[in-house]
């Protein structure tokens, strides 16, 4: 699997455009948290083009940015690359560490407990 490669700003400026749909630097500078500048909220716009991330489209004298790749295919871009770089490539590690770090709540316990059940009874049936 191609890693998504977005960093902290760039994933900030795809979060808005998902979020939204579309975006003109205007309208995405707006939105984030951060005070940036026009010039670098334009940027961090050309980098994520030029990485195949965003396409724009012209609006006027504006541009509009459109999002190329989901959000769920980022999150599991990311994901793969923490399991392949921090855990030697095996989940379960990531898992057993995030259920060992952090205190969950009975319904969280239950949420994960229904997620795994469903996958190994969906394979059990394959």
């Amino acid at each position: 699997m191609r890693h998504l490669m977005l960093g902290d700003r760039e994933l900030d400026v795809m979060n808005i455009l998902w979020d939204a749909g579309s975006g003109t630097v205007t309208t995405v500078r707006k939105a984030l948290r951060a005070n940036l500048a026009y010039t670098t909220v334009l940027t961090i716009l050309r980098n994520l083009e030029e990485k195949a991330y965003v396409s724009r489209i012209s609006e006027g004298r504006a541009h509009r940015y459109y999002p190329r790749i989901k959000r769920d295919a980022a999150r599991r871009s990311a994901i793969s690359r923490v399991v392949d770089t921090l855990f030697h490539g095996a989940p379960e590690d990531l898992i057993v560490h995030m259920v060992e770090d952090r205190v969950l709540s009975d319904s969280e316990i239950r949420r994960l407990r229904s997620v795994i059940n469903a996958s190994h009874r969906s394979r059990a049936h394959k």
